[in-house]
């Protein structure tokens, strides 16, 4: 005989097997539970700092405490929470570009950042300025809770000390001479700012990468460049023409001076060892007028009869030259 039973009968024969079934393991759910809720007690309470990082702890969102590297235990279930931040890492703002890809050939983006490249000089040109800003966090706690973006807050505070450094120079100030100034400057300002509102950052370095002309301006830009260029080398050549031509001529003054003041000084001494020669023949002569005119004339004739190839001796008593006397020997000419 067939059994007929309502549907609601089989649901209720069915709920007293489940409840029956319960009862058999009523016994091990209790421990299960305290077993899951210990498991997640200790999965939420250790934690791990990598080497080049410190753990900032909060209790309820309070800040308590600081920790190294290394594991680590908490209070679990989100009553603390532990937030790693990398102290040793040297982070990289890029102004101006962006790197797609580093490498030995890095691939950079250049055109898409020009609102943040672009600067006006202190005589009202306006140069495309790149430029990078490498830092790292030297106080975990200020950069965590003091603001809201600290990377947002270097590229804002950048932009703000570059442009104003930018417009105290002049565009070729900018371009040569003092990109080396602005970049220190700009450190040290920069620096200043982040101090200022306690963000924990210490910028490492400011490198000015690459200034140039907006490309539209570029080719005018370079015209001028090449006319000044050019005249900067024609000044050169002038002051090396004026170097080369001016010291010789002094020179030649100069020479010429100490030849004349040679010659006076020789012609008055001369002039004054004659006098001083005359006076004393003249003493001399005054003494013994005719052996002096004598020792004068045999004096002469020594000087003068050595330079005459031949001598010809006439007596004023003979009407012919004695062809017999030879005076090229020893004692005549030469």
């Amino acid at each position: 005989m067939e059994d007929f039973r309502s549907p609601d009968d089989l649901f209720k024969q069915e709920a007293r097997r489940i409840k029956d079934i319960g009862k058999g393991y009523g016994k091990y759910l209790a421990p299960f539970i305290i077993f899951l809720i210990v498991l997640l007690a200790l999965q939420s309470s250790i934690y791990s700092i990598g080497p080049d990082e410190v753990g900032v702890v909060q209790r309820f969102g309070r800040y308590v405490r600081t920790t190294e590297s290394g594991l680590h235990a908490k209070l679990p279930f989100g009553i603390e929470k532990a937030t790693p931040i990398k102290v040793k890492k040297v982070f990289k703002e890029e102004f101006g570009f962006r790197t797609r890809k580093a490498g030995v050939r890095s691939v950079y983006a250049r055109n898409d950042y020009l609102d943040e490249s672009l600067m006006l000089t202190g005589d009202l040109n306006i140069l495309d300025v790149r430029w990078i800003v490498q830092f790292r966090i030297s106080d975990p706690v200020k950069f965590l809770f003091n603001t809201r973006r600290p990377a947002g807050n270097v590229r804002d505070m950048s932009e703000v000390v570059m442009r104003r450094l930018c417009g105290d120079y002049s565009v070729d100030e900018v371009l040569t001479t003092k990109r080396e100034e602005i970049a220190v400057n700009s450190q040290t300002e920069l620096q200043k700012l982040l101090d200022r509102y306690g963000t924990g950052i210490d910028v490492v370095t400011v490198k000015l990468l690459d200034v140039n002309p907006p490309d539209p301006v570029k080719p005018a830009f370079n015209e001028v460049n090449q006319a000044k260029q050019e005249r900067e080398r024609m000044i050169n050549q002038a002051w090396e023409a004026y170097n080369k031509a001016i010291p010789r001529a002094k020179g030649e003054a100069r020479r010429t001076i100490s030849q004349a003041e040679g010659y006076e000084v020789d012609k008055v001494n001369r002039a004054k060892g004659e006098a001083k020669r005359f006076t004393i023949t003249l003493e001399e002569y005054s003494k013994a007028p005719e052996i002096t005119r004598q020792r004068l004339y045999l004096e002469t004739m020594s000087g003068v009869l050595p330079e005459t190839d031949k001598k010809f001796i006439v007596d004023p008593s003979q009407s012919s030259i004695l062809q017999m006397l030879r005076l090229e020997g020893e004692g005549g000419g030469k």
